[in-house]
């Protein structure tokens, strides 16, 4: 616990400088934006993904090459599902990712969180960019999902926009009283979706929150296994994030470079969140409680 407090004491910290930054040296180049938002991304965010198997380890009592054959297969094929929504019906699985990352997002504050606050602080990094970021989001969008699911999606964040500040406020006051560094947490998330870039508030949120978060989660739920143990349940999952990229990457060939980076870092976070959220939500739902193995 006093670990995750220290991590949230610096994310929250962090995001502040970043978004007063942010306001006096204004937009960084968007080529650069691009490209770092990726590479933190693969680097900082996707491995609290990769721990996944210490969840299954922990939920279903896998230890044998058949019951971790059949647990991959199953998380493929979650996300292939996915992968065929957006490629079937980009609108849909736009309006379906937003939701469940905020809904996922929600599970980041601290036990003792009211849900109101938690669905609050899930929705805020994606839902308040649009108050001053609103062109940005749409060309995000556009080039995430095609221009169509944009001109549906974007309106709607905008006017969702403002009603969400005075909730952000309202529930970071609610929380001083009890939790002041939750309270502080709610305020940085807030600034920082406000103040900075879009692609560069997530990327910060998704990297120094989130993953970090929930990393540290992971290690006191598996027992604070060795560095070792933990590089070694990552290392698969990661080398088939970067395998498949990669073959994402030959396949998007034709397309621009930013559509590029965007569809394979957001299509991608999409199709591992599904299959993540099956394993994690289990767990978190349960107050991080240690389950008796239930075979897969």
């Amino acid at each position: 616990m006093k670990a995750q407090r220290t991590q949230g004491l610096v994310f929250s910290l962090g995001a502040l400088v970043l978004a007063a930054v942010s306001l006096v040296l204004g937009r960084f180049d968007e080529r650069v934006e691009l490209i770092v938002v990726a590479s933190l991304i693969v680097v900082l965010g996707v491995p609290h993904g990769a721990l996944d198997t210490l969840f299954a380890h922990r939920l279903y009592g896998i230890s044998t090459l058949g019951g971790w054959l059949r647990f991959g297969l199953i998380y493929l094929l979650l996300s292939g599902l996915v992968v065929g929504l957006w490629f079937l019906q980009p609108a849909l699985f736009l309006i379906g990712f937003l939701i469940i990352s905020a809904a996922h997002f929600s599970g980041d504050p601290t036990a003792g969180t009211p849900w109101p606050t938690r669905i609050i602080y899930g929705g805020a990094i994606i839902i308040l960019p649009s108050l001053f970021h609103a062109a940005d989001i749409a060309r995000l969008f556009a080039l995430l999902a095609g221009e169509e699911s944009a001109a549906i999606i974007g309106p709607w964040l905008s006017l969702l926009a403002w009603p969400w500040v005075v909730g952000l406020v309202l529930a970071s006051l609610q929380r001083v009283r009890s939790d002041w560094l939750t309270a502080v947490e709610l305020g940085a998330v807030g600034v920082l979706a406000i103040a900075a870039p879009p692609l560069i508030s997530f990327v910060v949120f998704f990297c120094g929150m989130h993953s970090a978060r929930h990393i540290l989660r992971s290690v006191d739920y598996s027992g604070r296994p060795s560095l070792y143990r933990l590089l070694a349940a990552a290392l698969l999952p990661m080398l088939g994030v970067l395998g498949g990229s990669a073959l994402a990457w030959y396949f998007l060939r034709e397309i621009s470079l930013d559509a590029k980076i965007i569809q394979l870092v957001f299509v991608g976070l999409a199709a591992l969140t599904v299959p993540h959220m099956a394993l994690v939500e289990q767990v978190r739902l349960s107050g991080w409680k240690k389950p008796t193995a239930t075979p897969l």
